[in-house]
């Protein structure tokens, strides 16, 4: 997950400013950290809340299918909202379809992989 965020920082602030020729790289980096923050939704739930007792760690407990599809829907539910913040001038940020379509495809490409991986190695929370 820490790899993930590098990864994610270095194509926002060193990659894309640098303008890459190309419209295919251009428009890859613009939809790459979208693909690959939704990707991390369920892996960063789980890095930040299994084993704890708090509030939050009791809402975003990944311990059944039920509770993944939980937080990936609320995760992409929030990265949708934040697009659309995103048509508001005073941020200086630009909306763009293609960051949600493949924050869908990111969500769900992290489900089934997260789901496979739960089933595999039975991870659940004490």
């Amino acid at each position: 997950m820490v790899i993930g965020t590098l990864v994610i920082w270095t194509i926002k602030f060193l990659l894309r400013p640098a303008n890459p020729s190309g419209e295919f790289t251009r428009f890859f980096l613009g939809i790459a950290p979208n693909l690959l923050g939704s990707f991390l939704i369920p892996f960063g739930a789980y890095c930040f809340f299994n084993g704890r007792d708090n509030m939050l760690a009791r809402i975003f407990r990944l311990q059944s299918i039920q509770d993944l599809r939980f937080v990936c829907m609320l995760g992409f539910g929030l990265v949708v909202i934040n697009e659309y913040l995103q048509l508001i001038p005073y941020f200086g940020r630009t909306f763009d379809g293609f960051d949600i379509l493949f924050s869908v495809a990111g969500t769900v490409c992290s489900y089934f992989l997260f789901a496979q991986l739960q089933q595999r190695y039975s991870w659940q929370s004490a």
